[in-house]
């Protein structure tokens, strides 16, 4: 367990923002971090997983810890389903590459998600119909303030859209370690409510899908509208899709007949952000080294060396037009540093 000094955080956010962290350490066991988190009982920490949501606007002055514990194993097991612990550090798309392999179902819905399982709870990730919640069992947590390890449930984790208890009033308090999943083994219940994916079935001449079926073609949809982070800076999805009133919905359908929108209750209607961005007409427009994706409006994205501060300056600009376009407050799904 070693703290370094002075260390470039670009290749440990997927937006490849330059920003430097005053102190870094690499935590590979869930013992190393409560020693890290007693010795520095008083010092202000900034916890790193993935990478994968969040976007650096400055240097971090806490220390850094950056959570690469590692390991996947079944822990209960019937002829129906298992529970499968993962830890932290593990990349989250491997997880789900692991699972198909073993014919564990319940995750194909959410391939090629950027980030590592640790950060998974907290935004309570989900694509394509599928959220983590519903195959969600429990996670373990380490308290930054006495080191106590607590075991979280689902109800204890207090989920809703893209929410968890979290990132709301235990925000900075604990850091994941370890989360368990439900998974089944036999008749797996697919997913396959989203348009795309029966079309993306259908194109593959796919009459009698698997999981392995269904996250093949997440992930051809992914990779068709979404770039690499490895080659052109990211975090996904930058925005919430909004929910509104249905009052509302019906008053902006007069003026375009062609809104898309997803039912969530009798009075509330969710509205793809990605449309109204592109309908702003943000779509494909670059400022330099950043700007909005041509594929997918509701990804920012850096070509090359871009300052965290400008990417968020144009985030707001985006904010600000779509107020003043739709009356629709677009929240910000990454985490602003």
């Amino acid at each position: 367990m070693t703290v370094q000094h002075d260390v470039s955080l670009q290749s440990y956010n997927t937006f490849g923002i330059n920003a430097k962290a005053k102190s870094f350490c690499n935590i590979t066991s869930v013992k190393s971090l409560q020693n890290l988190l007693s010795e520095n009982h008083n010092k202000p920490i900034f916890v790193l997983g993935g990478g994968s949501n969040m976007l650096l606007t400055k240097n971090i002055e806490a220390l850094v810890v950056h959570i690469n514990i590692k390991g996947i194993k079944v822990t209960e097991e019937t002829d129906d389903y298992v529970v499968v612990k993962a830890m932290a550090g593990e990349n989250w798309h491997k997880l789900v590459l692991w699972c198909i392999k073993h014919n564990y179902g319940g995750i194909e819905n959410l391939s090629l998600i950027p980030g590592n399982v640790g950060s998974a709870p907290i935004q309570n990730i989900g694509a394509y119909g599928a959220e983590l919640k519903d195959v969600f069992i429990s996670c373990e947590a380490v308290c930054i303030e006495d080191q106590s390890i607590r075991v979280f449930n689902k109800d204890e984790c207090e989920f809703d859209y893209r929410e968890s208890v979290f990132k709301k009033s235990l925000r900075g308090k604990y850091i994941i370690t370890s989360v368990q999943f439900k998974l089944s083994k036999t008749n797996h219940q697919l997913n396959l409510g989203y348009g795309a994916i029966k079309q993306q079935l259908a194109q593959n001449n796919i009459t009698h899908p698997t999981i392995s079926d269904v996250s093949n073609a997440v992930i051809s949809i992914r990779q068709s509208k979404l770039p690499d982070p490895k080659y052109i800076g990211n975090s996904g999805s930058f925005f919430k899709n909004p929910i509104i009133s249905s009052t509302h919905f019906d008053c902006l359908k007069e003026n375009f007949p062609a809104i898309p929108s997803y039912k969530v209750s009798e009075t509330q209607i969710k509205v793809p952000a990605g449309w109204l961005i592109e309908k702003s007409g943000f779509k494909g427009k670059r400022f330099n080294n950043y700007g909005v994706h041509d594929k997918q409006a509701l990804v920012l994205v850096n070509y090359g060396n871009a300052a965290g501060e400008d990417i968020y300056n144009l985030a707001k600009l985006i904010q600000h037009t779509v107020n003043r376009l739709f009356n629709i407050t677009l929240e910000i799904e990454v985490n602003i540093i």
